[in-house]
């Protein structure tokens, strides 16, 4: 692990998931997940959108797709390439609209290119991250078990 203050652990209903913030390009974003994470936000919280071969979204406290944190951040688009593994801001119409929803891409997604911040990327298990129950919305969805900063103690 490069640097476990920019590193987060998810243990999800699969396994464990670790990603690499991208704090170089998207630093507000990623101060703000790691915000919440530390406040044990995205604990328990469930993936409620799951497209097969495109991503899977969770990071919504109600579980429905239209709640977050109540802060939204201004738009950090970046050249990071949307490719599997990549973990980027979910969004309404309004670019300057994401708050504590994020999605974790499946395959190719680079439509969606500078027009969702990207902030992460998964290094480990995204084998775990393929398990996840697809749906939109999931029936009995898989959840975020714990998200944590892996620079703090577990």
């Amino acid at each position: 692990m490069k640097d476990p203050e920019n590193t987060l652990i998810m243990d999800m209903t699969h396994g464990r998931v670790v990603i690499e913030m991208l704090a170089n390009v998207a630093p507000n974003h990623v101060a703000r997940i790691k915000e919440l994470a530390r406040k044990g936000f995205y604990d328990g919280i469930v993936f409620h959108r799951v497209i097969d071969g495109f991503m899977a979204q969770t990071g919504d406290p109600t579980g429905t797709g239209m709640g977050g944190s109540g802060q939204k951040l201004k738009a950090e688009f970046n050249a990071t390439p949307h490719e599997r593994g990549i973990v980027s801001m979910a969004r309404s119409s309004d670019p300057n609209s994401g708050d504590s929803q994020f999605f974790i891409v499946f395959g190719d997604a680079t439509f969606l290119d500078r027009q969702y911040t990207a902030w992460g990327r998964v290094i480990e298990g995204m084998e775990n991250v393929d398990k996840i129950k697809r749906g939109e919305p999931v029936k009995n969805p898989d959840k975020i078990n714990t998200l944590r900063v892996a620079a703090d103690p577990a």
